[in-house]
This record gives C-alpha cells, sequence and structure tokens, in this order.
C-alpha cells in the first residue's frame, strides 16, 4: 500500500512537470511516435504514465505512446523522457530551441512597420491618386506630378509588397517557427505571421534574436 501511494505521487509529480514546463515535448512526442501533425498534436496534456506507456491527450483525443523498453521504475521517467525528446527533435529536424513569446517592433523596426502600413493603405487603389478623393485633395493637391507617378506605379507597389510579404511570412511559418516549435495556428504563431507580412525581414532579426538569447541561456545552464 504504501509503494502504491508512493509511486501515484511519483506519477503525479512526473504528470505535472511535464504538463508545467515541458508541453513542446509532449507536442513533439505525439507527432515523432504517433504521427500527428502539427496541428493535431497542439494543446497536448500528459494524463498518465506507467512503466510501459505515456498517454497524452489532445483535441480530445488519447494517444497512448509506448515506452520501449518498459522503464524500471518512474524514478527513471525523468532521463527517458530526455531521450524521448532528443529522439523527437532529431527525428522530426527540430531546434532545441523552443519559442515561447513574441517581440514588438521597436526603434527601426517600429518605422518600418508602420511604413509599410501607411503604404499599403495609401497605395491599395489607384483612384486614391486620383482628384475626388481624400488623399489628393487634402495631401497631393498641390503636388500633380507624384500623383501621377504614384497612380502609375501603384498596382507594381501594392501587388508586389503583398507578393514579397506573403513569400516572407511563408518562410517564417514553414521553416522558423516550426523549426523551434511554435504550435500551428496558436496566438503565438498567428502574431509572428502577421508580423512578417507587415515587416519582413525586421520580424525575422526579432525571431533570431530570442533564439539567441535563448541559446545563451542554455548554455549558461550547463556551468
Amino acid at each position: 500500500m504504501a509503494d502504491a501511494s508512493k509511486d501515484d505521487a511519483t506519477r503525479k509529480r512526473i504528470l505535472d512537470h511535464m504538463n508545467a514546463d515541458h508541453q513542446d515535448s509532449l507536442s513533439r512526442y505525439l507527432e515523432h511516435y504517433s504521427g500527428l501533425s502539427s496541428w493535431a498534436a497542439r494543446d497536448a496534456k500528459a494524463t498518465d504514465i506507467s512503466l510501459s506507456q505515456l498517454s497524452v491527450d489532445a483535441n480530445g483525443k488519447t494517444h497512448r505512446i509506448p515506452l520501449d523498453p518498459p522503464m524500471q521504475s518512474l524514478r527513471d521517467a525523468r532521463e527517458r523522457m530526455v531521450k524521448m525528446d532528443e529522439a523527437s527533435l532529431k527525428g522530426l529536424s527540430r531546434s532545441d530551441i523552443t519559442v515561447t513569446e513574441y517581440d514588438l517592433p521597436r526603434g527601426f523596426h517600429l518605422v518600418v512597420f508602420s511604413a509599410v502600413i501607411v503604404t499599403l493603405l495609401t497605395f491599395y487603389e489607384r483612384s486614391n491618386f486620383l482628384p475626388g478623393s481624400w488623399l489628393h485633395d487634402n495631401l497631393l493637391r498641390n503636388l500633380p506630378g507624384f500623383a501621377r507617378f504614384a497612380y502609375a506605379i501603384q498596382p507594381l507597389v501594392f501587388y508586389g509588397i503583398l507578393a514579397i510579404h506573403t513569400v516572407e511570412a511563408t518562410v517564417m511559418a514553414t521553416s522558423k517557427l516550426i523549426k523551434h516549435s511554435v504550435p500551428i495556428f496558436g496566438g503565438l504563431w498567428w502574431k509572428w505571421v502577421a508580423s512578417t507580412w507587415i515587416d519582413g525581414v525586421c520580424s525575422f532579426q526579432r525571431f533570431n534574436a530570442i533564439v539567441e538569447r535563448e541559446r545563451r541561456e542554455k548554455e549558461k545552464q550547463k556551468h
């Protein structure tokens, strides 16, 4: 009876720790060992662990991941979970750095962010540069040459920005965010994708800065 109570306490401690501090690892387990997509593996939660299997819930379904070979004791769980995560990272070609935050544009990045929004709002239709529009009558009335020039290049500017930034946002989503285990279609995922769609390379710079900072912190913990 005493051993059973001790095992229950150990089991609860393991599950609480995994759910509180290693939710990203649980999602990777489901992707690697159970073959789930990133979308299906989101919001993973460990619900039970025995010597031979780990039970993880995701999207209303319970997935049982075999522990092969079985553990000798629940005290072996920490080492086994670490090894499973290492195997998952390698199998999924993921980084050991998980990004869990979004960094707002500041300074020069904020200038770029604002400039792109203003440009898109200004160039979203050619009629903005014709007499009768608010933009023309209030800001460009005394700049007829610029108004004609802007009218001529409007499709190139507007659709060029859309095309380039859509490619950049796609690269962010399919390389950086996946590599660093940002849950697909989650709030954080949307923040980075939308931000990249606006300020492009600036978002990549902020994202990379977070990764480098987390890697330095991880290296410090090893010493």
